[in-house]
């Protein structure tokens, strides 16, 4: 019985997907619930597991093609047991089939194309570089090393004298020297697709900055009150809650601070109408293996220091090994983007539509500053806020991060909610 192996339902406004990579090949026998391929959509990437145990009858798509909702893109010959397909050799003669099963495990991952290529050329994968995912090798691949292989030298050239008028006779073509550099160096340039991913990144980043009237402020803030508490309190706090204290959590604690008393960068445009949300959903900014996505920490209001930090390290190791949900990074009514931690001294972070307003932290360092009137050494850090002007003046933006900082210079406050 043949089980069709369907795209699923991906989401809400989803309706394309790109393979990333196939798990097995046509032939390969396969167990219900094994994962077979990788999709990857606009937002996330999310695995297909298999329908039913048996073999891998037929692949409709290869990996990098665009598949949509509901689209069948491989059969499983459900029940049946077998290694490679049978019918896989009569497409090459034996002779021909036969190197390319010589070279080992490598030859076991190919797709049936780039078998087909390899084995009708006689050509060796472990002298192939593969492009595709996990160094997997890709038609493209197979086809530039073809195209790379130098042709056999003609009989009379090892007679030939290799001096310069030698090289000058038109009887002898003569290889261009700017040839050697790219054959030592690589490629000038290398051409490589945008993932999904990075598309949907680079349409919101553009949109973003076409439809709202982004403007950005910023402040300083002394992080020796947030410091000094930490050091004081990081072990018990380990030790209590199982989870260490961050900077996050005071800097999430503050920020909804500063958004209960300037409720409108919590707010959103819709059409004609502001609307203002009377509840707190994070967006923290996370960079992930495929690139930056913002996951939810919701109702932060109800969170406890502790809780911050659990949903912030929950949220961040879902990213990192690929398992984030699309329900996990929609909503969200105010970001937060941490460039510090990658050394950024002060930035324009963008906005995340709707969203009006997002908070750069930005990379802690020791400077000289004025404190009651005498030049001390502080640990300081730059922090931005970049807000939709639509809706959000210049003064409550000011206002804003002036908060902000007072809750981290004087943490009490922040316990205190003053």
């Amino acid at each position: 019985m043949s089980v069709e192996i369907i795209v699923p339902e991906m989401g809400e406004s989803i309706t394309e997907a790109t393979i990333l990579a196939w798990s097995f090949q046509e032939g390969d026998e396969v167990n219900a619930d094994d994962i077979l391929v990788e999709l990857e959509t606009d937002k996330v990437t999310m695995e297909v597991p298999a329908p039913a145990s048996g073999v891998l009858k037929a692949l409709h798509k290869q990996n990098g093609d665009t598949v949509t909702v509901r689209e069948v893109i491989g059969i499983i010959e459900a029940g049946a047991t077998a290694g490679k397909p049978a019918a896989e050799p009569t497409q090459e003669s034996p002779a021909a089939a036969e190197p390319a099963q010589s070279t080992g495990d490598k030859n076991e991952t190919l797709s049936p194309a780039v078998r087909k290529i390899v084995a009708e050329n006689q050509l060796n994968p472990a002298q192939i570089q593969g492009t595709g995912r996990n160094q997997q090798i890709t038609k493209g691949d197979a086809l530039t090393h073809m195209q790379n292989q130098s042709p056999a030298p003609a009989p009379t050239m090892p007679s030939l004298p290799s001096t310069p008028a030698a090289s000058a006779s038109p009887a002898k073509p003569t290889p261009a020297p700017v040839a050697a550099p790219p054959a030592e160096g690589g490629e000038r340039e290398t051409v490589v697709p945008m993932t999904r991913l990075r598309r949907a990144i680079a349409d919101r980043l553009v949109s973003a900055q076409h439809t709202a009237a982004i403007l950005t402020t910023f402040n300083e803030v002394d992080m020796s009150g947030v410091m000094s508490l930490r050091s004081k309190y990081k072990e018990k706090f380990k030790e209590e809650h199982e989870v260490g204290l961050g900077f996050m959590s005071f800097f999430t604690k503050a920020t909804i601070s500063a958004l209960k008393a300037f409720p409108a960068i919590n707010a959103e445009i819709r059409g004609t109408d502001i609307v203002y949300k009377n509840y707190f959903d994070i967006g923290i900014a996370v960079g992930g293996p495929k690139g930056l996505v913002v996951p939810i920490v919701r109702n932060v209001e109800n969170l406890t220091f502790a809780g911050v930090e659990q949903e912030i390290i929950r949220m961040a190791t879902k990213v990192k090994e690929g398992t984030i949900t699309l329900d996990e990074m929609q909503g969200g009514t105010f970001s937060i983007s941490n460039g510090g931690v990658y050394g950024s001294m002060m930035s324009t972070p963008i906005l995340n539509p709707p969203q009006s307003g997002i908070l750069g932290l930005h990379n802690i360092v020791k400077r000289p500053v004025v404190v009651n009137d005498e030049i001390v050494i502080r640990p300081m850090m730059y922090i931005a806020l970049s807000y939709d002007h639509r809706i959000v003046d210049g003064k409550e933006a000011v206002q804003f991060l002036v908060k902000i900082k007072e809750g981290i210079e004087d943490p009490t406050r922040l316990l205190l909610e003053v």
